[in-house]
Order: C-alpha cells, then sequence, then structure tokens
C-alpha cells in the first residue's frame, strides 16, 4: 500500500473481492452453524444427537479451508493447514485425531467468529468504502437518466438539481474512492492477518512439534539403550563363551605339549587369548554392565566404585528403580564422573550419594582433588550434559580452584518395584 501505484494495480479490487467473498461465507457459515446447533439442542437427549455434537465441532474445518483459498486474494504466500495426518486409516481415526487437536478447536472459534462478528463489519466496510464513492460517481448518470436532466439524489440523502453540482459531486467520489481503497486495503488486510493468527498460528504447530520431538528423542534414547544391552548380550554369550573355550583348549594343549618351541609358542597364543578376554570382558562392562540390567543402579554404582583407584564411599538410597534409559545415564553419568577424578583430580578419596526424592532422581560425585574442572576443556562433561538434557535432566559442576569438586545430575522420574520394573 505503501508504493505509488497501489491505486491502479488489482490490490484495492482484490480486498474489496476478500471482503465481498467474506460476506458470502459467513452468512453461509451463520446458517450453517446455526442449523447445526438447533438440531443439536433438539435431539440433544437421545443418541443422534451425539454425532451432530461432533458435526458442530468439526464445522470449523471447511470453513478454514475456505478462508485459506481466500486468503490468496490479499497475499501471495499460500496459507497451510495445521491438521496432522492420522496414524491411520478410518473415519474412527480421522475423527480421533481432529478432535484431540488444538487446530480443529482454533477453527471453530473463528467459524464461529467469522459467522457472529466478521462478516457483519466486512459488508459494513464494503458498503461505506465502495458503494458511498461509486453512487456519487454514478451521479450525472443518476441525472440523466433517471431524473431526466433535471434532479437526482444522492446517497438518497441530498438533492442535485445542476449538471455543475452533479459533476463536482462525481469528481468528489473519485477522490473518495482513491481513499476508500485504502481503508480496503487495511481492512482487508487487518483481517486476513487475523485469520492467520487463528487458523494458521505457527504457536500451536511449534508446540505440537516440541511434544513430538521430545517424545522422539525420548524413543531414540530407549531405542539407543535396547541395542547397548543387545550388543552386551550378544558378546556376552557369544564371542565370550568362544574365547573361553579357545583359552582353555590352548591350555590343556599347552599341558599335553611337550617342552620346546610348540609349548612356548602354546604358552604366548594362551597369554594372548586371556588378554584378549580380559578386553573383551571390559568392553562388554563399557557397554552395558551386566550387574547394572540385573541388579539395579546402587549395585552398579558400586561396582563402579570398586574398580575407581581412588577410594570411593558411595551412599545411594533408592528403594526402587527408575525406568532403564535414566538408570543407565545415571550410571554413565558416574562412571564418567569416577574416571575424571581418577585422571584430572588428584584426589586422595571420593564419595558418591544420592537417593530419589519430590519425584526426582538426584546423585552427587564429590572429591577432594585440586578443583579446576571445566566442561568446555574436553573432560568429556559437554557429552554428559547432553545425554542428561535429552532426558530432562540437569547437571551442574562446581569445581572452584583448589577443590572440592561437585558434580551433580538429576533426572524426573519414578522409581518401580525391580520385580514390576522387568515385568
Amino acid at each position: 500500500m505503501s508504493r505509488p501505484g497501489f491505486l491502479l494495480s488489482a490490490w484495492p479490487w482484490r480486498s474489496a473481492a476478500y471482503l465481498l467473498t467474506g460476506v458470502m461465507t459467513g452468512s453461509a457459515a451463520l446458517v450453517g452453524i446455526v442449523t447445526v446447533a438447533t438440531v443439536c439442542g433438539a435431539l440433544a437427549l437421545v443418541l443422534v444427537g451425539l454425532p451432530l455434537l461432533v458435526l458442530l465441532a468439526l464445522s470449523g474445518i471447511p470453513v478454514a479451508a475456505v478462508e485459506r483459498c481466500r486468503l490468496r486474494l490479499v497475499g501471495l504466500d499460500p496459507v497451510p493447514g495445521r491438521h496432522r495426518v492420522p496414524a491411520a486409516p478410518g473415519l474412527r481415526v480421522w475423527l480421533t485425531t481432529r478432535l484431540r487437536e488444538q487446530a480443529t478447536w482454533r477453527e471453530l472459534g473463528y467459524a464461529l467468529l467469522f459467522a457472529v462478528l466478521l462478516w457483519p463489519v466486512d459488508a459494513l466496510v464494503l458498503t461505506a468504502a465502495l458503494l458511498v464513492p461509486l453512487s456519487m460517481v454514478a451521479t450525472p448518470l443518476v441525472m440523466a437518466t433517471v431524473g431526466d436532466g433535471h434532479e437526482a439524489k444522492v446517497l438518497k440523502q441530498w438533492t442535485v438539481t445542476t449538471w455543475p453540482t452533479a459533476f463536482g459531486v462525481a469528481v468528489l467520489g473519485l477522490l473518495l474512492m482513491a481513499l476508500c481503497a485504502y481503508v480496503l486495503g487495511v481492512t482487508a488486510g487487518a483481517r486476513a492477518e487475523l485469520a492467520r493468527l487463528l487458523i494458521a498460528s505457527r504457536e500451536g504447530e511449534l508446540g505440537a512439534e516440541v511434544v513430538e520431538l521430545a517424545r522422539s528423542r525420548v524413543r531414540l534414547v530407549e531405542a539407543f539403550e535396547a541395542e547397548r544391552r543387545r550388543i552386551e548380550r550378544d558378546l556376552h554369550d557369544g564371542a565370550q563363551e568362544r574365547l573361553v573355550a579357545l583359552a582353555m583348549t590352548l591350555g590343556l594343549a599347552r599341558l599335553d605339549a611337550p617342552p620346546g618351541p610348540l609349548a612356548d609358542q602354546l604358552t604366548k597364543a594362551h597369554e594372548e587369548a586371556g588378554k584378549a578376554l580380559a578386553e573383551l570382558r571390559e568392553l562388554i562392562h563399557g557397554i552395558h554392565p551386566k550387574v547394572l540390567t540385573d541388579y539395579g543402579l546402587h549395585a552398579a554404582v558400586a561396582d563402579a566404585a570398586d574398580r575407581c583407584v581412588v577410594p570411593v564411599d558411595v551412599d545411594l538410597h533408592l528403594p526402587g528403580r527408575p525406568a532403564r534409559a535414566v538408570e543407565s545415564a545415571a550410571y554413565f553419568v558416574v562412571c564418567e564422573a569416577l574416571a575424571n577424578v581418577a585422571r584430572h583430580s588428584g584426589a586422595d578419596r571420593a564419595q558418591v550419594s544420592g537417593g530419589h526424592r519430590d519425584g526426582r532422581l538426584f546423585l552427587e560425585v564429590r572429591d577432594d582433588g585440586r578443583g579446576g574442572a571445566d566442561a568446555s576443556a574436553g573432560s568429556g562433561l559437554t557429552g554428559l550434559a547432553d545425554r542428561v538434557s535429552v532426558l530432562d535432566g540437569r547437571l551442574a559442576l562446581t569445581s572452584p580452584p583448589g577443590g572440592p569438586t561437585l558434580l551433580r545430575v538429576e533426572f524426573p522420574c519414578q522409581l518401580t518395584k525391580p520385580a514390576d520394573h522387568f515385568a
């Protein structure tokens, strides 16, 4: 509208067409909604009233669909629908999906607003901004045809009896039409923005996308943990047993072989098999320790504390077991923290404590080392923070120079009894 060629472009007429189609669509929506509401009220006490109530709730969908088509008159960008695709075919699934969507109820609210208030406003603006200046422009024509060249009624209010006055009114009508073109543009633009806000707002879609993203993120974590457990089980039940059998076979062959080069080679092969078995067991324990699966977080943390080169005190109070993903993430946070204590802290002693309170699992790893730990210095804490955040958890690190260092992590979760956890 700020461009000089607005008055000579098609936009004023497109704005008028948008408002005119709004009058027709709004009046039709009013008739349809009133009809359905009347029938629903009459049949509300019988079973057939329920489908009609559903129909009333869905009546905003076609109105919104028509509105999206009309919005192309005053905007070049298409306005897509915000409805989700049903998870399965069928009318029942489609109805369930639509009735649970926020977009459906926003469109119903827009349809009611459109039918009750907006289209009368469109009609009023059209009358004032289009019919009034056109009737003034047509004054000379009316005077020549209807008034036989003697008089003409302007807006049925003023009588014009001379030709100079008639042409003056026509010129005034042209000026007023130019002004009203901007009025039509402003009104149509405001109406279009209101429609976009109600039926094409990104807020509802973004909220649904955030929820779905959080759910998919949790599903990915659970799938990742299930894959870790499968790999651990396959290595434990397959490759490890074969290496044990190989080590036993080499040991027996070593005992039966006479002293000499062959016995020396068998001894070397037996030692290598033992080293490979030890490395495989360490790898299995790093992937997903069996003690965590079988006995839970407390036992797994105690096992990790026993294997740490720094003496570690364990003080955990967990009356049940959290979800598998939370349990696994909490265990690996403790393992990484203890590994950092052993490698970087110079501590003489460390402590792992924690429990469950107010629907949150919390763990603390404390050491009496030199402090100065920095999560951005490649200590692995950044990866831990990312892993914790996937489960909506929080990780906090306090490590002033000179120590002590405290790592605290929290997960929102509920505990279940061990028997129910694996049911």
